[in-house]
């Protein structure tokens, strides 16, 4: 390339930079130190150009090149016109695509159909400073939240320092934070205080609000069954519901244990009964008690476990479900144990619906499988599978000596949790028009290490939500994501900015007018 084609190029490059710099200052980087040096550069590589050709430009009143130089510059504002709005656009449309895998800058199913549900406006409060870490992370939250739920979610900052009244009001020490959420207008409004909250809590706290009233929850004891906190005792740390109990709280439900001996009946105030991992036999007037509270249209969760024997076997029977003696195995669908099942065989039951259309699979680690009898049972009762294992698995009743199916054993599609129902509406003493019962074959996923796996806790919380016809309930819970961010500081935002809106969108633009000068000039 000739010295002269060289000039061209750097004077095409000198307009572009000086013509841009003001939009470095003003709508990318911000920075004047930057815009000046670009301003500098341009005129520097324009002012050679100008030494360069000034021949051509003594003949600049000639039509042709009067042409070619006017051309060029409208082509160049064009062309960064186009690239404003361009900008503009983006900046007002503000599209966003989450390809994270866990999704962890999208709201979860259940927190859109809260939102989608709220009557009234909700608001949430946060009397944090600006300075504190969590600040940016809380905003960006309630901006999804308000952004899904435009007209009845909104939310506001408010520096405790610089409102000491508010802080008063809340009873917020120094050093503290407090996101307050409400529902409704005025002082008297319902509200609920939360440290700074997760999606999850945020989203429960919001259902809670919105809860007519509190379903108490009792969780039979004098079995053997797992307690609601965790023990410190000979079973050790780990075996207990203290996750289920914190979960039932925050989704509006009242957990309380229960002992049925020497009661007639279960208390009437009872929303929903759970019994989690009976090792002792029930003595026949507890199971009168369930019998009659079922019979009244009662809701009942009933978690079992591989060697154990609770009594209950006639009464489970009643309502069509018959627990299998040993232990249920699958030689393909499983997690490396033939005793650990893995299963996304879903029934039509509403109660799996969600896992269903998300994909997810259940694991239960030595479940029980169920038979469902056709007949049999009392009059007006039905039932069906929830959740089944593959058509590889069959009932172990020999564990400990043999991992492979045997001749008597029974073998294929097991069902591991059923549901049943039973129309009460003619009982006398009537709680509820319908009686509910859900099994399930393993209450170890209920305890504290296992509360974790999300579609296990969906598939308890969402079974909890259908006993207590509370079909808003069934859905999926925001998961415990694992987040993967990459903090910034402003200036690096600016210059990743300046890089990716400013710089290389123009060096494209150069090298572009640079190969079409070159190529005019030959």
């Amino acid at each position: 390339m000739r010295a002269t084609h060289v000039t061209r190029v750097l004077g095409a490059f000198g307009l572009l930079l000086l013509l841009s710099s003001p939009f470095t200052l003003f709508l990318t980087s911000g920075s004047v130190a930057l815009a000046g040096g670009k301003a500098v550069l341009g005129a520097a590589m324009l002012a050679a150009y100008v030494v360069t050709h000034r021949q051509e430009l003594r003949r600049a009143g000639s039509r042709r090149t009067g042409r070619f130089l006017a051309s060029t510059v409208l082509t160049t504002l064009g062309v960064l016109g186009v690239l404003v709005a361009l900008n503009v656009i983006a900046f007002q449309k503000n599209r966003r695509w989450d390809l994270t895998r866990e999704r962890i800058f999208s709201l979860a199913p259940q927190t859109l159909q809260t939102l989608a549900r709220l009557k009234e406006r909700a608001h949430a409060l946060a009397l944090i400073p600006p300075t504190h870490p969590s600040y940016g992370e809380l905003e960006e939250l309630f901006r999804r939240y308000h952004e899904a739920a435009p007209d009845t979610f909104d939310f506001a900052f408010v520096d405790p320092r610089r409102e000491p009244s508010l802080a008063a009001k809340y009873q917020l020490k120094e050093g503290q934070t407090l996101v307050v959420v409400s529902r409704g207008e005025g002082d008297a409004a319902p509200h609920t205080p939360l440290p700074i909250p997760s999606e999850q809590e945020l989203t429960n706290a919001l259902i809670q609000l919105g809860a007519a009233g509190t379903q108490k929850v009792y969780f039979v004891e004098g079995h053997g069954e797992w307690p609601l906190e965790t023990p410190q005792g000979p079973q050790g740390p780990g075996d207990g519901l203290s996750e289920l109990r914190r979960q039932l709280l925050r989704e509006g439900y009242r957990p309380e244990p229960l002992n049925l001996l020497g009661l007639k009946e279960v208390p009437r105030d009872a929303g929903l009964l759970v019994i989690a991992g009976a090792k002792e036999d029930y003595t026949a007037p507890e199971v009168a008690a369930l019998r009659t509270y079922l019979g009244e249209g009662g809701r009942l969760l009933y978690f079992t476990d591989v060697n154990t024997a609770d009594g209950l076997g006639l009464f489970l029977a009643d309502y069509g479900i018959q627990v299998d003696e040993g232990v249920a195995a699958d030689s393909q669908f499983n997690s490396g144990n033939p005793f650990v099942l893995v299963s996304n065989f879903y029934g039509k039951h509403v109660i799996t619906r969600p896992l269903q259309e998300r994909g997810f699979n259940v694991q239960l680690p030595t479940v029980r499988s169920f038979t469902l009898f056709r007949e049999g049972f009392l009059p007006g009762v039905a039932v069906e599978p929830v959740l089944l294992s593959s058509p590889y698995a069959w009932v172990e009743t020999k564990p400990q000596e043999d991992t492979t199916p045997s001749d008597g054993e029974k073998m294929g599609q097991l069902t591991l949790v059923a549901a049943a129902t039973r129309d009460t509406r003619g009982a006398e003493a009537r709680r509820f028009d319908e009686a509910r019962l859900v099994a399930v074959g393993d209450s170890e996923l209920l305890l504290d290490p296992n509360w974790g796996h999300e579609a296990n806790r969906n598939l308890v919380m969402n079974a909890l939500g259908w006993a207590s016809h509370q079909v808003e309930k069934i859905t999926l819970r925001p998961p415990d994501r694992e987040t993967s961010t990459l903090e910034l500081s402003e200036d690096q935002m600016r210059t990743l900015r300046f890089v990716s809106t400013d710089l290389l969108p123009l060096s494209l633009l150069g090298v572009g007018l640079a190969v079409w000068l070159s190529r005019r000039n030959r």
